[in-house]
């Protein structure tokens, strides 16, 4: 159910963003064991100067090729998850060619209620979908 926005600056081929969106998918299937249809990826491509990011002074370089995550999901799993998820996301955009400084990751949780699937019905409240695990 994490709904993943991710964000690049232009140059990439529609391979190479897939690749990107399948590892992130990959990490969270494998971390997180969610149903494998439970994708919701948005993918936005930036023009050269519309996506900056620097090291937050950990000291080292980003290039332009950063590659920007927002995961937006339920509370509930504990740091340990969340850092194991962190570093499976890394790992699988590292084997899509993505280098590991150029991977940032923000991570929103939420409640049940804050969701709808479709229809205006928020699925989970109404019992149309039950609350996942963790």
């Amino acid at each position: 159910m994490p709904l993943v926005r991710i964000d690049v600056n232009s140059g990439r081929s529609a391979e190479q963003l897939r690749g990107i969106s399948d590892g992130v998918h990959r990490a969270i299937l494998a971390i997180y064991g969610i149903p494998e249809r439970d994708l919701f990826h948005i993918l936005t491509e930036h023009p050269a100067g519309q996506l900056r990011a620097q090291d937050a002074g950990l000291g080292f370089e980003r290039s332009a090729r950063v590659v920007m995550i927002q995961i937006f999901t339920q509370a509930g799993r504990d740091q340990n998850a969340k850092t194991a998820l962190f570093d499976r996301i890394a790992s699988e955009l590292a084997a899509a060619g993505v280098d590991g400084a150029d991977v940032f990751i923000g991570y929103q949780e939420n409640g049940p209620g804050d969701w709808s699937f479709g229809f205006g019905r928020a699925q989970y409240v109404t019992g149309e979908l039950a609350v996942p695990a963790r």
